[in-house]
Parts: structure tokens; sequence; C-alpha cells
């Protein structure tokens, strides 16, 4: 799609409107909003599967991507977490690397591994051989979401896509990496393909946003998984204009934003002026810290996921710590500060909804 939201975000913004349920009592969109709220509102990233049993049966033999792409299996993993936890928002089953997929890059997600992509970007042929994204490519995706909101009914669906940085990082490393050393060598070395690169991942990043919101999503996360491996100069510079797109165009479709990052202390400031209405932030800086940075904007986060492996009294004195420094923000999303790790006990993270939710606000 074009660098303009255009008619796309138009259509897109009718749309919602025939699918979504009045969600007016959302403790969750009140607090993305800045609203006064019932309780602090909890959800967990990577909530849909990851530790759960019925997730592990549902997925058994059925690669990654092809579950993204089934609608059924895409609403009952979506819905699994809500139903055992009582959650107060689902997050879309999806992956950051579907868009690619959908429109034709050759990759798949590998098995301890994570995505690999076949033949990695270079130059700028390489970029313009990607297709734009468009609503037809991904009828699943539509399907998907009306199921998931036609079932959830109070409770609002996050949409999901990976931010540009990320995803970028992924096509021209042609996996996972550590040290980002292509991807930063094309940034610094080759900045018009760089350029051309996260413009292209931008804009397909809001066309899948904007499909996800069309059909009922109520909310939507920008996920910049690698972003810390940035400096705030080359952040501002290289990624922050790209990120800012993609807040854009939902932004556009009048839906909060949540912007989230691993190991972006120093970048908490430069996610919330891109564009963000609530800022995630990981374990490794504690709320108070965050809270003056990020401004006046709302804060997700933050208990450090290893703490759901100790003691029950443990961890909900920690929680209880993330609540309070929470209070000070606009509004507070609870979280952990990162992915639930797949060898957590479910009933941990139960014990962990009920005392968020029961936490006097």
């Amino acid at each position: 799609m074009c660098e303009h939201a255009g008619a796309g975000v138009t259509l897109a913004v009718v749309s919602t409107e025939n699918h979504r349920p009045d969600l007016s009592e959302s403790a969750f969109l009140k607090a993305a909003r800045g609203e006064p709220v019932p309780h602090t509102p909890v959800w967990f990233m990577r909530q849909a599967g990851r530790s759960l049993p019925e997730y592990l049966r549902v997925r058994e033999g059925v690669g990654m991507l092809e579950s993204c792409m089934d609608p059924e299996l895409v609403v009952e993993i979506t819905m699994q977490p809500v139903r055992r936890y009582g959650v107060d928002a689902a997050i879309f089953f999806s992956d950051i690397v579907l868009p690619l997929k959908a429109v034709g890059v050759d990759l798949d997600i590998k098995p301890g591994i994570g995505p690999v992509v076949a033949e990695p970007v270079r130059t700028l042929a390489d970029v313009e051989r990607i297709p734009d994204l468009t609503p037809d490519q991904v009828p699943f995706i539509t399907e998907a979401v009306r199921g998931l909101v036609g079932e959830l009914g109070g409770t609002p669906l996050i949409g999901f896509a990976g931010a540009p940085f990320t995803v970028a990082s992924y096509l021209v490393e042609g996996g996972p990496s550590k040290e980002h050393a292509k991807t930063k060598a094309m940034m610094f070395g080759a900045p018009d393909v760089w350029d051309a690169l996260m413009r292209k991942i931008a804009d397909m990043a809001a066309a899948y946003l904007e499909v996800q919101v069309a059909a009922g999503a109520s909310a939507v996360q920008l996920f910049d998984s690698w972003a810390g491996a940035l400096t705030p100069a080359d952040y501002r510079e290289h990624v922050m204009p790209h990120s800012a797109r993609v807040l854009e165009r939902a932004g556009a479709l009048g839906v909060p934003r949540i912007h989230f990052g691993v190991g972006t202390t120093n970048l908490l400031g430069l996610m919330g002026e891109a564009g963000a209405d609530v800022v995630g932030v990981d374990w490794r800086t504690p709320l108070a810290s965050a809270i003056p940075l990020v401004g006046d904007r709302g804060v997700q986060g933050n208990l450090d996921p290893t703490l759901v492996f100790a003691p029950t009294e443990v961890m909900t004195a920690r929680a209880a710590e993330v609540i309070e420094a929470g209070r000070a923000a606009k509004g507070h999303i609870f979280n952990l500060g990162h992915g639930v790790i797949p060898s957590t006990d479910p009933d941990q993270l139960a014990r962990l909804t009920e005392f968020v939710q029961s936490y006097e606000v």
C-alpha cells in the first residue's frame, strides 16, 4: 500500500463497526486510553499457546506458519488462555513473518531455530521483488479475527504485527541473529537499500494491522524484538520513522497502539514518540524508572517471566510492586516483561491473573 493511508484506511474504519461488540467497560481498553479502571487489566505476551497442554495437543504435527493460516486453529489457540485464565485481552495468534509468507517470500519457521529465509535480502532488486501485502492475500486473517470477535464477547482482541527493524533483520540475516551484523552493515553502508526495505516492511505491517482492525480487533501491538540492539541515535535516524509510519496508520483506525521491544531501556522515550499510546517495558527496566521516560502515555508490563517459577507468595509480592509502580503512569496494563516461557506452569499464571485482577486499585 502507498505511504498515505488513503481509501484503505477509510474502508477499514467503516467496516470495524460491523464486527466489534460493545467493549466500553473493558478494563484493558480503559487503561490503554488512560481512563480510570475497575481493576488493573492483565494479559500475557505469548499467552496464546506456549505453556498450555491444550495448545500442544492441537498443534501436534502442525507447522507454525501452517497453524497461523488456519482460521479455526487460530481461533482455538487464541481463545485457550482466555478460557483458562480469564485475562482482560486476547492476543491474536500469529507470527511476525506471516505477512512475508503471505506475499510469497520463501521462508519457514524451523523448530528450535526460528524464521529462516531461503534467499536473504541484499540488494535493491531483492527488495523490489517483495510484493506489497493486500487484504486478498490474507483472507484467513479476516476470517479468524471475525470468528474470534464473535467468541470473545466483552474481551477485546489485540492485533499483532512485527516492527520493521525486527522483520528486516530476519530478511537480511536469513534467520535469527545475536549481533545483527549484516543488518547493521546494510543500515550503515547501503542506506538506499535499507530505506527501501524498511518502507516495504512498514507498509506491509500497517496493511496487516489494518486487516485485523477492519475485521474487529480493538487494539494493536507492534513487536520490535530486536530494537534493543540499537543506539538511540541509530534508532532515531534509521528505524523510528518507519515504526512511526506503521503506528500512524494504525492510529488512523481509532484503536489504542502498544509498542514493545526487548532490552529497550535506552529507547523507551523514542518508542513512545514513534506513535504509541502505551509503551511496553521489558523486565530489565524498573517500571518506576520507565514511566518518566515514556511521558504522557500508558505503560505495559513488566514482571520478570521467570518469577512464575518462584513460590507463589514471592511471585505475587513482586507483582504487587509492579502494580504499585504502575499507579504513577497515565495508564497501566499488567503483563510479563517478555513472553510466557514454554515450561511455565499454567496454574501459576492463573494464580497471577487472579491476584492482579483482585488487587485493589
